[in-house]
């Protein structure tokens, strides 16, 4: 029930108020990377003691948006806070997208966005770092470079 308005909450704070205040600028972010695998549900998982556990279960719930709607090399930056018991305290804000991104390329970041944070929270803090992030900002970036090839650096050799 909960992660049902939770997702309800997170598009519309990610479609409606993201496009219209998306911005640049050079937060301190932890870059998540792309995978496909299956997304994985906090409940039930041992309680999160890091901030960079914070940041791989929220990697491991995001899903990218199939090939035919992404963009190599796509960039969507969210600034999210949470409570002491790993709800969201507010909406998430879309602080960064990639400016060449078509509105519809971006529209299925966002609400592949908005589904991972569904999945994912809330998340299981333990005492300590709950008390630590509460009201905290946190700034994420997810990059999609499962189209991009990777460049070979090589030389040339006349023998």
């Amino acid at each position: 029930m909960r992660p049902a308005r939770l997702a309800a909450g997170a598009v519309a704070g990610l479609l409606v108020a993201g496009a219209a205040q998306a911005r640049s600028f050079d937060p301190p972010f932890v870059p998540l990377r792309v995978q496909a695998a299956e997304p994985q549900r906090s409940e039930g998982k041992r309680a999160l003691n890091s901030i960079a556990e914070v940041f791989a279960a929220l990697e491991a719930c995001w899903v990218p948006p199939d090939l035919d709607q992404s963009r190599a090399g796509m960039q969507i930056t969210v600034m999210v806070s949470f409570k002491r018991d790993g709800e969201l305290l507010g909406k998430p804000r879309i602080t960064y997208e990639t400016p060449a991104a078509t509105e519809e390329e971006r529209m299925s970041y966002r609400a592949a966005l908005a589904q991972a944070l569904a999945r994912c929270l809330p998340l299981r803090f333990t005492e300590a770092l709950g008390n630590a992030l509460a009201g905290r900002p946190m700034t994420l970036r997810f990059i999609d470079n499962r189209k991009l090839k990777q460049a070979r650096i090589g030389h040339d050799r006349e023998s």
